[in-house]
């Protein structure tokens, strides 16, 4: 999905109903900043709220995902093309949770080799320093990848108002968590809950 086209063409339909961002955003019980979020295109709308969306600026959640207005001969065609976007972003979220996954094993597995090689064999002292700072830095470069693969693999639900949202790198940094939420403060409704990670929409 084209976030920053679709932002402008939501900004374009918006200012032709002659509507504020506030005023759009107190029609959908949403703040402003989530409108200035989309029409910048930092972020989609969530799916509960596209036919509000639509409804409100008079086009089709096809129109949206399009970012245009679709003629009616175009539409079908538009619609597959829709769809398939929205399949491929979902398989390209699993690849990332994946990759996580992966990136974090791999991390795990060379560090534990690395402190028992320097801990039970018979090296120099200088040696054994070497290979613990290796360690040190393996871990930090597999963590830091790890969080930045997991971080867009997909959303987080707010268990308030369940908007989807990517967090920010210093919120999901921050953010304690389990391994399958995590405690970040919502865009939407402002509200900090542990947010369910999902993968697809």
């Amino acid at each position: 999905m084209d976030q920053i086209r679709i932002g402008k063409f939501i900004a374009e339909s918006r200012k032709s109903k002659g509507l504020t961002q506030r005023q759009l955003a107190d029609a959908l019980s949403i703040s402003d900043k989530t409108v200035s979020k989309w029409e910048c295109g930092k972020g989609l709308p969530e799916v509960s709220l596209m036919l509000p969306l639509c409804a409100a600026l008079e086009i089709t959640v096809n129109d949206l995902l399009s970012g245009e207005k679709v003629s009616s001969m175009e539409y079908q065609k538009k619609a597959e093309g829709n769809m398939m976007n929205l399949m491929q972003e979902n398989e390209e979220n699993r690849k990332r949770m994946a990759l996580s996954v992966i990136t974090v094993a791999i991390t795990v597995i060379a560090v534990g080799a690395l402190v028992v090689i320097a801990a039970y064999m018979d090296l120099p002292a200088v040696a054994r320093v070497l290979l613990i700072v290796g360690a040190v830095f393996v871990a930090a470069a597999g963590i830091a990848a790890g969080a930045m693969l997991d971080r867009k693999a997909g959303y987080f639900e707010c268990p308030h108002c369940k908007e989807l949202f990517v967090p920010s790198m210093d919120a999901y940094i921050k953010g304690y968590h389990t391994f399958t939420k995590r405690r970040l403060t919502c865009p939407k409704c402002g509200q900090t809950g542990m947010c369910k990670h999902r993968v697809t929409r």
